[in-house]
């Protein structure tokens, strides 16, 4: 068992933290790409072309030995290209049996660009492959090596449609341009990378990514359960959607953050993970400051054996504030706001204050601070 529990680390030690070498400003995703292969769940990843996304999941593949399936889809995507044709010869036979040589079923890695643009010919299938790892067409059934799937898109769902699709990935991340103070680092070690394309030897193999899977089962979470459901709660009377189904999962990310910290329990300062279950931007901060009011109370012993990233607070982006005080301004200002909604409004402006302190610029978190408390004076006129 302390060699399976260390094999966290190892992953964590010789993947992800030179992959953080390679890719300058991306430290963040790398982490959540970690925790859902070690989960065998999907990540979502926001933001425009040319900022990594494919690379990423190639890299990480490289290191562990992995197959990849990497496409751009398009509105007009065929499940034969995500899936395989036919098997010309078993058809003859009149047999239909899908040859899934090189396609999406054969691999471990699967990163699909434009995962929005998936349309209804091939949206069950993929729903199916994304939440149980199985492929069906017609009798044929398989169960597929997949670890990780990642979708990217330079947008949000628009259409309800995909919703279901959406959801199936249970963390989100955005991955933008870095900022300009780092470009010269991004392009050295851009260069490097490109200068050391031949592959080393896997450190960490597919199968040892799999003795991980097989460990999450023992992994003990009683130490936060309560605290999970009270804060499961708590985000949903702010405006999180959590369904009961994506609280069960959200476990698995819990206990894959322990076994990469080389634990077999999971502790508070584990819940840093749920900074990434947003369904909107907006929600980005609310999240942030829920998830580090629960954080600041683990206890020392938890913080010694935590995931680094339970301690990142980045500071909040300024525009990002001012869109959802926005919106709260313009349902305020709508009216009609029922009681419930009112202390529900209530809420999320309390904890956008608390977001606010933390902005850099004394200009703009002056201004924010400003705004919020003009939204619950005006809350309180209308009680």
């Amino acid at each position: 068992m302390a060699d399976v529990l260390r094999l966290g680390r190892k992953l964590t030690e010789s993947v992800l933290e030179p992959m953080k070498k390679s890719f300058v400003g991306k430290d963040e995703i790398i982490d959540l790409l970690g925790i859902c292969l070690v989960a065998r769940e999907n990540l979502f990843i926001l933001g425009p072309p040319g900022t990594a996304k494919s690379a990423l999941v190639q890299q990480l593949a490289r290191r562990i030995e992995g197959k990849v399936f990497d496409y751009l889809l398009t509105r007009f995507s065929e499940p034969n290209e995500i899936f395989g044709p036919f098997d010309i010869r078993r058809l003859r036979e009149g047999e239909l049996i899908t040859n899934t040589e090189g396609m999406l079923p054969e691999a471990t890695f699967v990163f699909l660009d434009e995962l929005l643009n998936a349309n209804s010919a091939i949206l069950n299938s993929l729903l199916l492959v994304l939440n149980e790892r199985i492929f069906r067409r017609g009798r044929e059934t398989r169960h597929l090596p997949t670890l990780i799937v990642v979708g990217a898109s330079n947008h949000l769902p628009q259409d309800d449609a995909l919703g279901a699709l959406f959801d199936r990935f249970l963390l989100r991340v955005r991955s933008d341009n870095v900022h300009q103070e780092q470009l010269s680092s991004v392009l050295s070690a851009g260069w490097q990378l490109d200068m050391q394309r031949e592959e080393n030897e896997a450190e960490v193999t597919i199968e040892d990514v799999q003795r991980l899977n097989s460990l999450l089962r023992s992994v003990d979470l009683s130490q936060v359960q309560a605290t999970y459901v009270e804060l499961v709660h708590r985000l949903r009377h702010v405006g999180v959607a959590i369904s009961d189904r994506r609280a069960v999962k959200l476990q698995r990310i819990l206990a894959a953050s322990a076994l990469l910290c080389g634990r077999l329990v999971v502790n508070r300062t584990d819940l840093w993970v749920l900074r990434h279950i947003w369904d909107t931007e907006e929600q980005q901060d609310v999240l942030a400051a829920v998830i580090d009011d629960v954080l600041q109370d683990a206890s020392e012993e938890e913080k010694a054996v935590s995931h680094p990233r339970s301690h990142d607070n980045n500071a909040p982006d300024p525009e990002r504030l001012a869109a959802e005080i926005q919106r709260i301004d313009t349902r305020i200002t709508q009216g009609n706001l029922p009681a419930t909604d009112q202390s529900y409004v209530r809420d999320q402006l309390g904890l956008l204050a608390a977001r606010c302190q933390w902005v850099n610029d004394e200009q703009q978190r002056t201004f924010l601070e400003t705004q919020v408390n003009k939204l619950l004076d005006r809350l309180g006129e209308a009680v």
